[in-house]
Formats: C-alpha cells, structure tokens, sequence
C-alpha cells in the first residue's frame, strides 16, 4: 500500500507541474520552423498564422525559413530539436509523409513528431492553358485512353503532392501520362502556356493568380467537395473517379516528447487564431482554407495518409532519384 501511495503521489506531483509548466508557457519567444523559402505557399501560411498568434497571446513567435531537400532539412531540424514547446514546425504533407516514404528524409512521420493542429488545406487542380484543345477532364481521358503516354503531364517536381496527385489519378481512371517533372511551378509554368506540356497538376494557392488571370483553365479539383476558391470547378469525384481526393494540408507540429500541457496549449491557441473571420480571409486570398481540430483528429490524418500515399508511390514505381 506504502509503494502504491508512493506512486500515485509521484503521478500527482507530475500531473501538477506539467500543468503549472504549462501556465507559466511561454517564457521566451516560439522558434516556428518554416521548412521552404520565403515566398512559397507554405511560407505564407505560416507567416499568417505566426503573426496572428502573436497578436492574440502576446507570445513572440519568430517563423524561420530552412528550406532544403523538399522541407526536408526543415522537417529534420524540428525532429531533433528539444521537446520544451520553443520550437514547432508547419509541416505539409509532402515533407512530413511523403518524403519519408521516397526515402528522402532521415525521420518518421509518427515516431519523431508530436501532432499539435491541422492548420489549413488546399486541393490540388488539374489546369490547362488557355489555348489548350482540352476543354474538359472526360476530352482529357478520352485522350488518354486513345494514346497512352500521349498526354504530357508537368508537375513542380518528383514526389510532390501535385506529382502523386496525378499519378492517383491515373490510376484511379486507369490511363497512363508521360510525366514531365520540373524544379518547381515557376519552371512549369511558361512550358504549359507554349504547349510543350498538356497538363499540369498544381496547388491552389500556386495556381490561383493564373486562373484569375484567364491564362489558366482549371478542368477538376482533386478533393471530397468544391474548393470555395474555385466554387464553379468539379471535383474528379463528381466526374466519376472516386476516391481521387488529393489536398496539400500544412500542419503545426513538435518534437516527439513535447509535454502534454504545452501541447495542448499551443492547439488551443491556434484554434482560436484559426477561428478569426481576419485569418480566414488571409488563407482564403493565398488559396487556402483554414482548418483547426484537435491534436487526435491531426494525429489520425497523418496515420491515414502513410498508407494512402505509400499504395500510390509503390503502384507508379515512383523514386526519388527519377
């Protein structure tokens, strides 16, 4: 009886200074890890949230950019930093899931991070330019089908979201394109609009200013229902080609390890900042949706999309050298 006392008074001891820990939390300012360049739709997302949580707690949340490896070297930095809630990271699907799974990254997804808030999402779009004789994703199939490997399909890069989008769709719709990678959107871009390419998958924030500019097309987003951003444009799902869903989601995360309480605090707060009508019009403008939830609702879409993206990378015998 004397050792169980023990123990529950030691439980209690530890229970009480987590809590006081995190109520004294912050004590200098948050290093909120930025894993690509200044300028990018990831660095815009964070930089808004960054600012906002700010101004509504008082904290000094200062966002640094460390970008490398496709958020890889960012991603790295924030697995190794101490688990005190001084330093936290806006992953995205692409450097947090998918990069493990092409072995480019020397962490693992579950095991190195702590889920702290899904902070906002954005399908991926299927565009065209403007000129292009594919008008529609039913000519883009047809297509497809009459000549597989014909239609050139442009991605930002082996491996990105926008690349595994495409190939999920491929395989979904059972049709074959030549994928032509890229080192980025602003690469892709001018080939797309000279026709040397057919299609291009990319994400909303980085197509949208093409779009509202008419030099783009968007035929479908790759999502369970309409992107508000683009309200006018189907969903593959309503065309037909089910389970084709394919967001760039970025997520607020922390070392594995990161207490509890200060876990928790720190989603709380995010919550609240994702809840101004202010942060949702900032994300909408930079083509995404602000999201928020709890730390298991993050933690379950990150467990799910392993899987997802693993069945897709092994069926296109994607590498990451290609």
């Amino acid at each position: 009886m004397r050792i169980a006392s023990r123990i529950l008074a030691g439980l209690a001891v530890s229970v009480l200074a987590s809590v006081a820990q995190a109520q004294q939390y912050p004590e200098k300012a948050i290093r909120m890890i930025v894993p690509f360049p200044p300028g990018g739709g990831t660095d815009v997302v964070s930089r808004i949230v960054a600012a906002k949580l700010g101004e509504l707690t008082g904290w000094t949340v200062v966002a640094e950019n460390k970008p490398g490896s496709g958020g890889s070297v960012g991603l790295g930095l924030a697995a190794k930093a101490k688990a005190d809630g001084y330093t936290i990271v806006m992953a995205q699907n692409a450097n947090l899931v998918i990069n493990p799974i092409l072995g480019k990254a020397n962490y693992d997804p579950i095991a190195d991070f702590q889920p702290i808030v899904l902070t906002a999402s954005a399908p991926q779009v299927l565009v065209v330019s403007k000129t292009s004789p594919i008008k529609s994703i039913k000519d883009l199939l047809t297509a497809a089908k009459a000549k597989p490997n014909a239609i050139k399909f442009a991605t930002p890069g082996v491996g990105t979201s926008s690349h595994l989008a495409g190939e999920l769709l491929q395989q979904r719709a059972e049709v074959k394109f030549m994928h032509v990678p890229y080192k980025g959107t602003s690469q892709a871009i001018p080939d797309l609009m000279g026709g040397r390419v057919d299609v291009y998958v990319a994400s909303v924030p980085s197509a949208m200013a093409h779009i509202q500019e008419g030099t783009m097309r968007p035929l479908a987003v790759f999502a369970d229902r309409r992107s508000s951003d683009l309200p006018d444009v189907p969903t593959l799902e309503e065309l037909g080609i089910k389970d084709s869903a394919a967001v760039t989601w970025w997520g607020m995360a922390a070392p594995a390890g990161t207490p509890d309480a200060i876990v928790k605090r720190l989603s709380t707060e995010i919550n609240r900042v994702l809840q101004l009508p202010d942060t949702k019009e900032k994300l909408k403008m930079a083509g995404a949706e602000a999201i928020g939830g709890t730390v298991q609702e993050f933690s379950a879409l990150i467990k799910s999309d392993v899987p997802k993206w693993t069945a897709v990378i092994k069926g296109a015998n994607v590498k990451s050298d290609d």
